[in-house]
Formats: structure tokens, C-alpha cells, sequence
């Protein structure tokens, strides 16, 4: 820890607070900013059992637990940011909240300071427009939970300058993350377009009759979930024939996906009706509140293992 590291975060949601949980983790002290009064207070608690989880899993001592307080600093306002030496942003993905939190940080903080989006659907490049110094912006694209992933996309939009990508890339390194660097600016980035193309896929499946929702997860966890984490598409396409084998296979498949630019009546009468899954139980599946906390809890058992044996892998 650098005497000069000071982070700034605007925004404490969900993936806000795990930031947040992850910075002070690693001994970074943070400058919070968030609107309404209670939310810092939530904050803490989410962060308090942030980093007993952690402590649970060795990954911090029980000491961290007790001084992560002294750490944490609730900003009244956004020019409470001033002495930061880089900010993170995670707040609404709407583009005229985001422009205008940027105006109050960039009046606040230095001029060569980082600023950083943790958006997962705004271009980088269109964030950038209007600003005093578009250089210093990139994308910082998180992953829940924030403080139990190595995940991390940093993406370069079309102005953002070798400055500001350079230091968030050690900021990264330094949370033990393994970033993912983003060359051109998409949207999705990397994660999310694969994922997109796989849900429209799995989507129409259903819609087609090709087979239910039950069987088709069935489907994807038992064979994705053989060497989705200890590999990526094109080690595994290495690993198990070679590209010219499948794209022999792909040639006779690509023709009859769904290409469709719009949403899928299925997925469009979900999101008219509002479902939220686990937190609403209204979903593909139906969820009782003991059934969202089972899935939260895999779900974050699932990541402490990866965590696990990525920490294996690299000794």
C-alpha cells in the first residue's frame, strides 16, 4: 500500500459495495460517495460480511475485519473526492446520470486523475464525449460478487490514453484480479457479448420447442460446466479437435441460429412483466425466499472454489 493510494468510489450498490469490500480488503483506503443517508449504512454491513466471508476463506486475518472502519471515508458530496488518486464510477447505467456525476468529479479531482466506468452496456467512447479530459476515462467492468472473482474487463475507449489504462491495470493486478484488456471498444465487451449470443440461443431453444428450460440448463452445465473453469472456447477447441474440426461441425449449424437483432417474445414478455428472478422468485423458475438464498449461497461457494483453485494453479 502507497502512502499517495487513495480511491474513490460514486456509487454504492450492489457492485459498488463489493468494490468497496474489495478495495479495503487490500488495505486501500476509499473516498465513498453515495446518495440517500442509509446507504452507507447498508454499505457497511455489506461489507462487513464481505470480509468475514473472506476471512472465512483465509484470503484475509480476522484483524482486517475489525479495522476496515478506519479505511473507509463517507463522502458528503462528489468534491469529497478531491484527494483521490483514482475513481471508480458505479452508478445507474443511464447515460445522463453518469454525465453528470462526471462534471462534479472532474471539477473535484486532478486533472491527470483516472476515472473509471464500471458500466456493462455504455460505449466507453460515448462516456467520454463532452468531457474535460477524455483521456484519463476507461471502462472497469466488475463482476459479483466484486471481492471473490478474479474478474475484471478494463476497456479502452476510443480517446482513453495509455496513462490511465496503465495504472488501472496495476490497480487491478494489486486486488489480485487477472485483468482482461479490451483493445476496441464493443458493446458487451467480451463477457457479455458471448454470453448474449449464448442466451438468445438458449432462448429460442425453448421457443422453437427444441427442448424445456430444465433440460436445456441441464444440458449447458453438464458439458460447459466440464471446462468452462479451467479453460476458454479456444483452448478448448484446441484441446478436444482442433478448428478444423469444428468448423466442419459449425458449418452445417451456423445457418439455423437465431441472428435476430430483437429481443425474443419470450424474453420480451418476461421483461414487460418486470421479472427479476431470485429477487422477486419470478423467473424461469419460480423461487421461494429460502431457494434465493440457496442459489446466492452456491453461487458464492462457487466462486471461493475457483478462487481456490486458481490460487493452486499459480503455485
Amino acid at each position: 500500500m502507497h502512502e499517495s493510494d487513495l480511491v474513490g468510489i460514486a456509487g454504492l450498490g450492489f457492485l459498488g459495495r463489493g468494490i468497496a469490500a474489495c478495495l479495503v480488503a487490500h488495505g486501500f483506503k476509499i473516498v465513498a460517495y453515495t446518495v440517500g443517508a442509509d446507504t452507507h449504512e447498508r454499505a457497511a454491513v455489506y461489507i462487513d460480511a464481505a470480509l468475514e466471508e473472506m476471512a472465512a476463506h483465509g484470503i484475509v486475518s480476522p484483524a482486517v475485519v475489525k479495522e476496515w472502519p478506519g479505511l473507509y471515508t463517507a463522502a458528503q458530496s462528489l468534491a469529497d473526492l478531491a484527494p483521490c488518486t483514482f475513481v471508480i464510477e458505479s452508478v445507474l447505467e443511464d447515460f445522463a446520470i453518469k454525465q453528470q456525476v462526471y462534471e462534479e468529479i472532474e471539477a473535484a479531482v486532478g486533472a491527470d486523475i483516472p476515472i473509471a466506468s464500471n458500466t456493462s452496456a455504455l460505449p466507453i467512447t460515448l462516456l467520454q464525449q463532452n468531457r474535460k479530459v477524455p483521456q484519463r476515462f476507461l471502462g472497469m467492468h466488475w463482476s459479483e460478487p466484486a471481492y471473490a472473482t478474479r474478474f475484471l474487463e478494463l476497456i479502452r475507449g476510443a480517446y482513453t490514453g495509455a496513462a490511465a489504462f496503465e495504472q488501472a491495470a496495476a490497480l487491478a493486478r494489486r486486488l489480485d484480479k487477472e485483468p482482461s484488456f479490451v483493445e476496441r471498444d464493443v458493446p458487451g465487451f467480451i463477457v457479455n457479448r458471448i454470453a448474449y449470443a449464448m442466451y438468445r440461443e438458449a432462448v429460442h431453444m425453448v421457443e422453437t420447442g427444441v427442448a424445456d428450460v430444465e433440460t436445456i440448463d441441464r444440458a449447458f452445465r453438464n458439458c460447459f460446466g466440464l471446462w468452462a473453469p479451467i479453460c476458454g472456447p479456444f483452448r478448448w477447441i484446441d484441446i478436444t479437435g482442433g478448428a478444423a474440426l469444428y468448423a466442419t461441425a459449425m458449418q452445417g449449424v451456423l445457418p439455423d441460429l437465431r441472428n435476430s437483432g430483437e429481443l425474443s417474445p419470450l424474453l420480451r414478455e418476461m421483461k414487460d412483466k418486470g421479472y427479476q428472478g431470485i429477487k422477486d422468485g419470478r423467473g424461469f423458475y419460480e423461487y421461494r425466499p429460502e431457494d434465493a438464498e440457496y442459489w446466492e449461497r452456491l453461487r458464492h461457494e462457487q466462486a471461493w472454489a475457483l478462487f481456490t483453485n486458481q490460487n493452486k494453479s499459480r503455485s
